[in-house]
Formats: C-alpha cells, sequence, structure tokens
C-alpha cells in the first residue's frame, strides 16, 4: 500500500498514524507540509529512521523546493520524487491510503 501524508508531524499525528498502521513493504510519500517528516535532526528523526527498516519513504520535489528545503536535509533513504514519480508510485501499489 502507498500512503500519503500532507499534514506536518508537528501540527497533526496523521504520519504517527500512518506509521502504526502501514505493514512491512509499504511505502511513505510525504507531500506539502507532510515532507517535513523527512527532516533530519527533528523530535521525528528516530521515528522516521526506524521505520525505515520496513518502509519505503518518498518526498515529493516540488514540495521541498516550495519550503526552501534541500535534499541533503532529509532522512537517509528518503527518495525524492517529481510528479511523474508520484504517478509511477500510485501506478506500482495496488492501493494508497492518504492520512489527513
Amino acid at each position: 500500500m502507498l500512503h500519503i501524508v500532507n499534514k506536518s508531524p508537528f501540527e497533526r499525528n496523521s504520519l504517527d498514524s500512518c506509521l502504526q498502521h502501514a505493514v512491512k513493504g509499504s511505502a511513505v510519500l510525504l507531500i506539502e507540509d507532510g515532507i517535513y517528516g523527512a527532516m533530519k535532526g527533528t523530535q521525528k528523526s528516530g521515528t522516521v529512521e526506524a521505520a525505515a527498516k520496513d518502509l519505503k519513504f518518498f518526498a515529493l520535489s516540488a514540495d521541498l523546493k516550495a519550503r526552501g528545503i534541500d535534499q541533503d536535509r532529509l532522512i537517509d533513504g528518503v527518495e525524492v520524487v517529481d510528479y511523474n514519480g508520484f504517478v509511477d508510485l500510485v501506478a506500482e501499489y495496488d492501493k494508497s491510503q492518504s492520512w489527513l
């Protein structure tokens, strides 16, 4: 399953809820303010790094750019995708779940 998180993990619990329900082999795409969950050195970094052992993490490049976040500030292993990559992920996974 592809899990899509668009809310900041510092304002909502969407990312935490997502990670509690995601099963091994699933993917998490962070978009809009959700991309803050992919940043190194935050209170959520450890949670995401631990989850990355079983899940694939992606961040949308346009949202990183819109927020002035360089890719080198992301947790190791988070893959940056563009809109075409977003579409590819939706096609690759048989189901998707948006976490609001």
